[in-house]
């Protein structure tokens, strides 16, 4: 197993990150609403003005977008460098991360901040589940496994 966790970190982050996103956009176009707002909203979670800062607004929504995909990354890659042995099963492993991320994120993080209703609605579990089970969880997996692998 190599020693760096700067490249899994790195790699994951931007694949899932710009995989996420992309959904996330396909699926706010889908429901009629534009994508900088949808960004500003992102970025308010961490700076509520976001919402008024036009353009600024929406690439800071980007930003924090990315930050969030880091973390959970190095948190993955943390764990999977501690514990080799998930590596071993690599779709039960990015179906268990997609799983917790899933329940991290829409359970905890945006209840919390946005005050939104538990539990959410079934189509928003249903996209949120495939977002973090196929886009993060099965990225991160691969990802690492190539990286980390004894």
């Amino acid at each position: 197993m190599t020693n760096s966790i700067v490249k899994p970190i790195a790699v994951s982050t931007l694949v899932s990150g710009a995989l996420d996103i992309g959904f996330a956009m396909i699926l706010t176009v889908a429901f009629g609403h534009h994508i900088p707002d949808m960004l500003r909203s992102v970025g308010s979670g961490p700076f509520p003005a976001a919402t008024d800062m036009g353009g600024a607004g929406a690439i800071l929504g980007l930003a924090v977008h990315f930050v969030l995909m880091a973390i959970m990354a190095t948190i993955f890659v943390l764990l999977v460098r501690a514990r080799p042995a998930l590596l071993d099963t690599p779709w039960r492993t990015a179906l268990a991360w997609g799983v917790i991320t899933y329940f991290a994120m829409n359970w905890l993080v945006v209840p919390l901040r946005f005050h939104a209703p538990l539990p959410p609605k079934p189509l928003s579990i249903a996209t949120q589940l495939f977002a973090h089970i196929v886009l993060v969880g099965i990225p991160y997996t691969f990802i690492a496994r190539k990286y980390l692998r004894r």
